[in-house]
């Protein structure tokens, strides 16, 4: 049979037009390279098409020919660059010197600052000099993290000051040593110092975080999802379990912490989310171990029921993690009630989270996931900055003995990928499962395994579809201690300021609970009565009065525990407009009122008022209708507090 003839196809693109000569039965992909190579493009990141504005497009396959798609002698396509690519070399010097300054810098060595350590050291230093670590992190580089073990008279055959391999220090990820201390995972800080004991001292330690995305800037085929190479295309990905965890304890710095964020919970029998706002420190009790310690949770706004939780937007939260961090606080996780009541008048709780049902719900993993993606751990490790995340994650459910208590975990470095490149989503019917969902021409997913034993013991991989949630988990032990700490004020003979966000009949933040609450106090306790986090918040967002723009020498104050400053600050503009706004609400015991904000001119008639806004201003009330004076809207004669803004009717 005689070979076909060739035909000649036009190909016009913004570089002029060329001709190409194929053979009729050549495959549309041999097409692509003949004008790759005619054209003499820098990538395959074109399109073909036959009609001029960029309709009828010849798509690259294998499988289709020339004449196969209707390709004739003396057609003319037309060549496109997809999603802006660079097919030819731009001689530009303006934008040759973008290209390079857009590259990283990997050959600057280490500041003279740091030239004093060994070569070694500076070797790995050199490219992260300018990551800024943790306080905690930078003190635990600080120690050698050596194990230390007392004289063993049993084995020791020399002196006191003698030393020999019974009782010589132990590196801090030791296996025996973790093992008979019933240490689950050593620490972050134990993990990198095994990566950097070797020869070579972590030269060449790189801690990159997994991709589970298609690498862009191919130029050996089409862009996604019209190829992929293998250098392009993601590895596929077996979980494994995490030897090391970054945070080592949760400690909540009280008791009277928690149990007012589970008030809410035992008052209207729904669940309650809340993030946790706190520090971190060393835990001596694991080699070179780090402890988060909560001194605050912060609620966010939230529709909860006995069995779900939806957050709703927050436009607070950048202004609360700023005011937080005047005063030396963090957001360090989340935490979440499971509770279901099993006997009222015994108080107790199901336990319905165990080894045989499920610890977190793959939905609960997600959240966390999503939580520590916006909590990068910084690392000077990473090419990146920052490896992993310290934020945990409290679950309160009821244990074994039906009694409420917290439990911590963390998710693993290969769950936050899933999460981060959205490739893992929950199952419908079985908490326990999630389920890594199926590449689209939209999105490319990797393949993802994990291992189990069959029935005959042998260890076999399994796809991860289902995922059983307990290969993403890493548990971190959550408790107060017996000591308690207390970063804010608190008191049992104190009724707390209300907490933000709860819609509930005496939970409520409005101006009139800001009078009772500070009714409560002497002026001599201005410090202690500020000391609290939730009335930070209603002070730094008050609709009628901000306080956000005035409030540095509160914070620093609230911070140091400084009352002089604190009284100082009491002496302001700003606070004294806060006065004369309280000093107008008349309660059941003004007199306390009138000695805390120097006010001594209480009338008697204002003691008698059994409510806020009740006493002088009601005299007023013959009237139809009366003005709000501070915003100026019209209420009803009935009303003593403005429906509008939640002040009190001042007197005439």
């Amino acid at each position: 049979m005689s070979r076909s003839k060739q035909i000649l196809l036009r190909v016009q693109s913004a570089e002029g037009t060329k001709r190409v000569e194929v053979q009729p039965s050549d495959t549309v992909s041999q097409l692509f390279e003949k004008i790759y190579d005619v054209f003499e493009l820098q990538s395959f990141g074109f399109g073909l098409y036959k009609q001029r504005n960029q309709k009828e497009e010849i798509v690259s396959t294998r499988s289709k020919t020339v004449q196969g798609v209707g390709l004739k002698h003396g057609d003319m396509l037309y060549l496109a660059p997809i999603n802006g690519a660079v097919l030819w070399d731009t001689p530009s010097t303006s934008s040759a010197s973008n290209d390079v300054s857009s590259e990283p810098m990997d050959v600057t060595p280490s500041t003279s600052k740091g030239s004093q350590g060994q070569q070694t050291t500076n070797n790995f230093l050199r490219p992260l000099s300018n990551v800024v670590e943790d306080e905690v992190d930078q003190q635990l580089w600080k120690l050698d993290g050596k194990i230390q073990r007392k004289r063993v008279d049993k084995f020791c055959r020399h002196g006191a000051n003698g030393c020999c391999v019974h009782c010589s220090p132990l590196e801090p990820f030791d296996e025996a040593y973790l093992k008979e201390q019933n240490i689950k995972h050593m620490s972050f800080h134990s993990y990198l110092r095994k990566l950097t004991a070797g020869v070579d001292r972590g030269k060449f330690l790189q801690l990159e975080d997994i991709s589970c995305r298609i690498k862009t800037g191919c130029k050996d085929h089409p862009p996604w999802p019209k190829g992929f190479c293998s250098k392009c295309q993601p590895n596929a990905i077996t979980l494994n379990r995490q030897p090391y965890r970054h945070v080592d304890n949760v400690m909540f710095e009280n008791a009277h912490l928690v149990e007012r964020f589970l008030n809410y919970w035992r008052i209207t029998g729904h669940q309650r989310i809340g993030y946790l706002y706190g520090r971190y420190e060393q835990h001596s009790d694991v080699p070179l171990g780090i402890r988060t310690v909560v001194a605050a949770i912060y609620e966010p706004p939230q529709e909860s029921t006995r069995d779900s939780i939806v957050l709703l937007p927050d436009e607070k939260e950048a202004l609360v993690d700023e005011l937080a961090q005047s005063l030396n606080l963090k957001k360090v996780g989340w935490i979440f009630t499971d509770l279901i009541a099993d006997d009222m008048k015994k108080g107790t709780v199901k336990h319905v989270r165990n080894i045989e049902s499920h610890f977190l719900s793959a939905q609960e993993c997600i959240m966390a996931g999503h939580i520590q993606n916006k909590l990068p751990n910084p690392c000077r490790f990473s090419p990146n900055g920052h490896f992993g995340s310290k934020a945990v994650t409290v679950c309160v459910t009821g244990d074994d003995k039906n009694q409420v208590h917290m439990e911590g975990y963390q998710v693993t470095y290969q769950c936050m990928a899933l999460v981060r490149d959205g490739c893992l989503v929950p199952t419908k019917d079985a908490p326990e499962l999630g389920y890594v969902i199926e590449s689209t021409d939209k999105q490319y997913v990797p393949d993802v395994y994990y291992k189990e034993k069959d029935t005959y013991g042998n260890e076999v991989s399994r796809l991860a579809r289902p995922l059983p949630v307990e290969y993403l988990l890493v548990d971190v032990p959550a408790s107060t201690p017996l000591t308690p700490q207390f970063t804010f004020y608190a008191n049992e003979n104190i009724t707390p300021f209300p907490v933000e966000h709860r819609l509930i009949d005496g939970q409520v933040q409005e101006f009139g609970s800001l009078c009772n609450y500070m009714q409560q106090f002497t002026p001599d306790q201005f410090l202690d009565a500020v000391s609290d986090f939730h009335l930070l918040i209603f002070f730094a967002f008050m609709d009628v009065l901000p306080l956000k723009n005035h409030m540095g020498p509160l914070l620093e104050a609230v911070r140091t525990q400084d009352r002089q400053k604190a009284n100082e600050w009491s002496h302001s503009v700003h606070w004294a407009t806060v006065e004369q706004l309280m000093s107008a609400t008349s309660s059941a015991g003004p007199s306390s009122q009138n000695a805390l904000f120097g006010n001594n001119s209480g009338s008697s008639s204002a003691s008698n008022a059994g409510g806020i806004g009740v006493g002088a201003g009601s005299s007023d009330n013959t009237r139809g209708e009366w003005t709000c004076s501070h915003c100026t809207y019209l209420n009803l004669a009935e009303l003593n507090t403005c429906e509008m803004c939640s002040l009190p009717r001042m007197p005439m």
